[in-house]
């Protein structure tokens, strides 16, 4: 009985874990957890508007008002828009290197660009100039 409860604390401590470290953003909408455990996530759509050609992610002009960073499938991603194309992301480097960023985060079923990782620091719509910060 003893090992049965000590095994019931652990699954729930795991699933607790598995929540908390679900979004990179806490609050961040664009990104859920399923009953299942299966991860979805929303990037922000491509507006109805054709866009140009991307501004491909190894380019350093491309960046030159820095990162947009964006929550995908694989994971947190650096991109130089905020609809995450796969072409216009790479990996993140947040927390290694420090350089002009934006959080890309939908709350309130509106897509966001704040200054920080944190739904409460200075956030603006995406269609507004944004404030952005060296991290």
């Amino acid at each position: 009985m003893n090992a049965v409860r000590h095994l019931l604390a652990l699954g729930a401590l795991a699933l607790a874990a598995t929540s908390a470290s679900a979004q990179f953003v806490k609050g961040n909408e664009a990104v859920k957890v399923l009953p299942d455990g299966i991860k979805k996530v929303e990037t922000p759509p491509l507006p109805a508007a054709t866009l140009g050609t991307p501004c491909a992610a190894d380019k350093p002009a491309c960046t030159a008002s820095g990162w947009r960073m964006v929550e995908t499938r694989d994971g947190l991603r650096e991109c130089t828009e905020i609809y995450a194309r796969p072409e216009t992301c790479r990996p993140s480097t947040f927390g290694t290197e420090k350089r002009p960023r934006l959080w890309i985060v939908k709350t309130r079923g509106q897509w966001m660009q704040c200054q920080l990782p944190e739904i409460g620091s200075k956030c603006v719509s995406t269609k507004a100039l944004p404030y952005s910060a060296i991290q």
